[in-house]
């Protein structure tokens, strides 16, 4: 079995301060003088024999002001940010749509506030996920279905069904007024 030596203190020194004043050496003469390059340091025999795989240890150069490794700068790249809640804000429907009208609510998401008659027809003030309420009519398009009727007891919506196991593919939601549902 054989025993290794740790590289003294010394040695490893040597070898750097030779590194060392040939980088200054290197940088001080014009560039026609520097033709040949520097010499290789070399390890002490001790220390060649013994040690395997250990590299002469070679200074840092010095890191100028403006590097890319000073400023960092995140690019997602298309991937979502990872601190946002999957979620969302109240102001926004879980496609990441601000809300700006109603069909950019979910049927899951509305809940029938009132509904009144304009002009001969049925309306409907509903309330969305930002406590808004928007008025919608019969046949007016949701984020996944559409208002089939508007009855005085409440909404008809025909949802679309997002579940590729499903056989239905859509189906009929029934949305009734706050006093309504309470009752039940």
């Amino acid at each position: 079995m054989r025993v290794l030596r740790p590289i003294s203190l010394v040695a490893l020194t040597a070898c750097a301060t030779a590194l060392l004043s040939a980088q200054q050496t290197k940088a001080s003469t014009p560039a026609a003088a520097r033709t040949a390059p520097p010499p290789a340091p070399v390890a002490p025999p001790a220390a060649r024999n013994d040690v395997k795989n250990v590299a002469p240890a070679t200074p840092e150069p010095p890191k100028s002001e403006g590097t890319p490794s000073d400023s960092y700068a995140y690019d997602p790249g298309g991937r979502r940010d990872p601190f946002l809640t999957l979620l969302g804000p109240a102001t926004q429907s879980r496609t990441g749509v601000k809300i700006d009208s109603a069909s950019a609510i979910a049927v899951n998401e509305l809940s029938v506030r009132g509904v009144l008659e304009s002009r001969g027809k049925l309306v409907a003030m509903v309330k969305g996920p930002d406590n808004k309420t928007y008025i919608v009519h019969q046949g007016d398009r949701l984020l996944d279905g559409a208002i089939k009727s508007i009855t005085p007891q409440g909404l008809v919506i025909e949802q679309e069904v997002n579940d590729p196991l499903s056989v239905v593919k859509q189906r009929e939601v029934r949305k009734l007024l706050r006093g309504l549902e309470d009752a039940k």
